[in-house]
């Protein structure tokens, strides 16, 4: 079997794989190709995958030679039929919402796995590529946020006066909201953080910041560790205890968001209109359409001198530890559907490999997904 990296599309610095995952599924008996330039934006030459083992191509060839294609954003329409019917595409495809590329992938029968719907469970976690490129958000969204602020994060007492720390306001206390918060205070601010979900309020506090709790809230187990939708009386006491909290406060990072649906508005204009000047938000879920009302993905939103940062792809900037992260995460996946001689096993009785396959047999396989299409 051969298994095929695919370069990214430009403005994606991340690869699926570095060299390290490659020497491990040689080791697996698996043959892999890599095509020609795919780490470079990664710092990671094409020499280092071939001292690695892997087999350095052009596009076309690799999608003719492979079994497996790894990539983070998934190829256009027009390459699935050079992949094939029947090979299996390993990507991010976000397929709650992307339901035409779902649609693509399945009438070109081809069997595709999206990496961001890996079901949240113990055994799982070490495939989790939204935690672990979440964790490189977190760290990055921060650091981005001291660079532009016009103050220190931390206190100083000096000859020319006392500074006072800076405070920050971490909205969603998932992956990203938890690292943002250590890493906030280990630069020296104040840090609150807000969550729906009561249960991580202890996360919270442990890691030295104060959390804002809204009573009311709607917490579902179903839901496997995410957010849900909240009712309307709930928004109401939060956008108040948000606004409260969002005025006096130097930096806001934004990260909640709910799989398959709309970023929730938590951050009003009227808010922002009651911020200081200089004051600094970081929406981490604009791609989704932004927790602040304001937010603009991939834009810099200046209002009243308070700038709105519309950015989600944070792990693109820091491409070198982001794909380690990743490639990990895909190299455990794949070792569940790696048998011992090297060759494909398909085993759809696995819970991870059933619940991250989207096609399969030229339909739509993922409950999840068909249910998001058909609404």
């Amino acid at each position: 079997m051969r298994i095929g990296i695919l370069k990214e599309s430009p403005g994606e610095n991340r690869v699926a794989m570095l060299p390290d995952g490659v020497s491990a599924l040689v080791k697996l008996k698996v043959n892999v190709s890599v095509e020609t330039g795919a780490g470079l934006t990664a710092f990671t030459p094409d020499k280092e995958y071939d001292e690695a083992g892997a087999k350095i191509e052009s596009r076309a060839a690799l999608f003719s030679s492979s079994d497996i294609i790894l990539c983070i954003g998934t190829p256009e329409k027009q390459e699935f039929s050079k992949l094939g019917e029947g090979k299996i595409l390993i990507a991010v495809m976000n397929p709650l919402v992307e339901h035409a590329v779902v649609k693509d992938l399945a009438e070109a029968g081809l069997t595709s796995f999206s990496l961001d719907v890996i079901p949240r469970s113990t055994r799982a976690q070490a495939m989790d590529i939204l935690s672990s490129q979440a964790t490189v958000s977190g760290y990055k969204a921060v650091l981005d946020a001291a660079n532009r602020l016009g103050g220190f994060f931390q206190m100083f007492m000096s000859a020319a006066g006392t500074i006072k720390p800076s405070k920050v306001l971490i909205i969603g206390a998932g992956v990203a909201g938890l690292q943002a918060i250590s890493s906030a205070r280990k630069l020296g601010a104040v840090v609150e953080a807000f969550d729906v979900r009561s249960a991580v309020k202890e996360e919270v506090q442990s890691l030295g910041a104060k959390f804002v709790e809204v009573e009311g809230a709607k917490d579902e187990a179903s839901a496997g560790g995410y957010a849900v939708e909240q009712t309307e009386e709930f928004k109401q006491r939060q956008r108040q205890a948000i606004h409260d909290h969002a005025v006096k406060s130097d930096v806001i990072i934004c990260t909640a968001q709910i799989p398959g649906k709309k970023a929730p508005v938590i951050i009003l204009k009227d808010t922002v209109d009651q911020m200081q000047p200089g004051s600094i938000i970081i929406d981490l879920a604009a791609s989704s359409g932004g927790n602040c009302e304001l937010t603009r993905n991939n834009e810099v939103v200046n209002h009243k001198d308070v700038f709105i940062v519309g950015k989600s792809n944070y792990p693109s900037e820091m491409p070198t530890d982001a794909s380690f992260m990743l490639g990990k995460n895909i190299l455990n996946f794949l070792k569940l559907i790696i048998s011992e001689d090297g060759s494909l096993n398909l085993n759809f009785d696995d819970d991870i490999v059933k619940g991250t396959c989207v096609t399969h047999n030229k339909e739509v396989v993922h409950v999840r997904v068909k249910e998001a299409m058909n609404k």
